[in-house]
């Protein structure tokens, strides 16, 4: 991996930091390439939309409930919830291989390598949706609330997949276990989002968990981003699942730049 050049007057030229985030980017997109984490993008989606529409599609048409237009915002937090698990991991292997120490040592500024991987985990994260949202549109699911509602679905939904990775490539920086992440990661995102208004109605649930359902941060994610593609979105109904979000930037944010920055 080339960082730096020499120039006609053999001085030492340094790339521009665009330059190093390219290189860098590239090899972490080859890397996902490689370890089957882009066929993984696509294949996500497909399991979800199967196993969150078939089983419930039925019981909740009963009680006149469009399933797939209901169900569609835990279904995109979800595949984007699980791309975050190939920054952690990528982030892990880095750190457990020695390539973080040995980019310290070069003259690359100290956020470019975190910005690959975010970028990398972005891309996989997109795949995934447009694959979910593709899929959405063959069970019955439509951009009810129109074209701009439908681009803040589509922003918001990448702004909590970005956080997310955020937050998972910290960890995967601090714990250098690439195997015992997954699993770590794999199980909060199919708790919070089963535990969530986005899979059955907050009254679905037993009325001892109705609060912990009704606040936790994938419900107030899900209740707005359902309303995204209804009737519109009010800020009266946006603003809890802007907090969380704030509050997860908060602390996702100054954690990844001083894990990545951290030498080991």
């Amino acid at each position: 991996m080339t960082v730096s050049v020499f120039g006609t007057d053999n001085r030492r030229v340094e790339p521009s930091k665009v330059r190093q985030w390219s290189i860098l980017t590239n090899r972490v997109l080859l890397n996902l390439f490689n370890s089957g984490q882009i066929l993984i993008a696509f294949v996500t989606p497909v399991i979800f939309t199967l196993g969150f529409y078939l089983p419930l599609r039925y019981v909740m048409g009963v009680q006149g409930i469009d399933y797939a237009q209901f169900v569609m915002p835990i279904i995109a937090l979800q595949t984007v919830g699980f791309a975050m698990t190939s920054n952690a991991q990528i982030a892990a292997f880095e750190t457990l291989s020695g390539l973080n120490d040995r980019l310290h040592t070069m003259p690359i500024a100290s956020f470019v390598p975190l910005a690959a991987r975010i970028t990398g985990g972005m891309l996989r994260a997109g795949i995934s949706l447009a694959v979910a949202i593709g899929l959405g549109y063959l069970i019955g699911f439509r951009f009810e609330a129109g074209f701009w509602q439908g681009v803040l679905f589509v922003v918001f939904t990448f702004a909590v997949g970005t956080v997310l990775s955020l937050g998972a490539d910290a960890l995967g920086v601090l714990t250098r276990s690439p195997e015992s992440l997954s699993q770590a990661l794999t199980l909060p995102i199919l708790i919070f989002g089963m535990l969530s208004a986005g899979f059955v109605p907050e009254t679905g649930f037993p009325e001892w968990i109705q609060p912990f359902v009704r606040n936790q941060p994938i419900s107030q994610f899900a209740v707005s981003m359902q309303d995204m593609t209804t009737d519109g979105v009010t800020f009266h109904v946006l603003w809890p699942a802007l907090a969380w979000l704030g509050g997860m930037v908060a602390l996702f944010v100054p954690l990844a730049i001083w894990a990545s920055g951290r030498r080991q």
